[in-house]
């Protein structure tokens, strides 16, 4: 959550709107928010905390755990038209990457803008080689793209 929050104002200029959602109640938002991480960024959680307590939400995207009443940690990338374009769900003893988050809304919104004229390799970044479909392209990704030009 904080590190999401040190990145918000980069989100921000990418356009991308971040609402974190969880079981607890805003009660505890607010004193997680108030006693902890504004600890670790300064002025705390700048976007929308909303609580899910009885997991609605949890159950719509799949993270829901029946047996535990607990939402697992998810992140969903959601393009304008509403369409979940990412999803990553990880146990909570591991914590996820911002960068490649950030990393992947850039290569979505990439690929909007050329209305799928381009596509990202993996490891894209900004700044590097795309990949244009067709028929073109078949059987000769290799003279635009391999695996040793990601950083």
């Amino acid at each position: 959550m904080s590190a999401v929050a040190d990145k918000y104002a980069e989100l921000q200029k990418l356009g991308v709107e971040v609402i974190s959602v969880s079981v607890d109640s805003h009660f505890v938002h607010k004193m997680w928010n108030d006693h902890e991480l504004v600890k670790m960024v300064e002025g705390g959680v700048p976007f929308h905390m909303a609580s899910d307590q009885a997991g609605n939400v949890g159950r719509a995207y799949g993270v829901w755990d029946e047996t535990q009443g607990i939402e697992m940690r998810g992140r969903f990338i959601i393009d304008p038209d509403g369409v979940i374009q990412a999803m990553e769900v990880l146990t909570p003893p591991v914590g996820r990457r911002i960068a490649e988050s950030i990393r992947q809304i850039q290569a979505y919104q990439l690929v909007r803008e050329s209305g799928g004229k381009e596509a990202t390799p993996a490891g894209w970044e900004p700044g590097q080689p795309t990949l244009k479909p067709g028929p073109n392209l078949v059987g000769k990704v290799w003279e635009v793209w391999n695996p040793k030009m990601e950083k």
